[in-house]
């Protein structure tokens, strides 16, 4: 392996873990755990995206985030066709069944505000704007 693609790894590896610390500091949670709702949101936020949406949104994320993206990703299945906060929220809740959320809106917002610093305003417009009004406001506000 050569010693650019040993840097490009590392840095991928620094980026990803970089989402992590931010979304732990944030939340004032232990890095696994922070790392599994970041995972959790981002699988529900793929499968509500329509396939266009959800490939333009990957394309922003760092290697490794986009590889966690993308991780047992079932093209046939999406996108969900009931999107109801109510849906989304549940499905996150069901990630956590031995170490429940305390408060599960708060933890999907700290996700979508991290979603809001690191990708570009105008994805993240048409990002919110594919979803239902009740999940949008989620999400900061402009």
């Amino acid at each position: 392996m050569s010693s650019t693609s040993t840097t490009n790894f590392t840095h991928a590896a620094q980026q990803a873990q970089q989402w992590v610390n931010e979304l732990a500091e944030e939340l004032d949670w232990a890095q696994p755990r922070a790392y599994h709702l970041l995972r959790c949101v981002l699988h529900t936020l793929r499968d509500w995206l329509s396939h266009d949406e959800m490939t333009d949104l990957s394309a922003q994320l760092p290697v490794l985030v986009r590889g966690i993206y993308f991780e047992n990703w079932k093209p046939l299945e999406t996108p969900a066709w009931d999107r109801k906060k109510e849906d989304f929220i549940a499905r996150v809740e069901d990630a956590f069944s031995g170490d429940m959320l305390e408060d599960p809106d708060t933890a999907v917002r700290a996700v979508f505000r991290l979603l809001d610093r690191r990708i570009s305003h105008g994805e993240i417009v048409q990002v919110r704007n594919s979803m239902k009004k009740s999940l949008r406001d989620l999400w900061p506000a402009d």
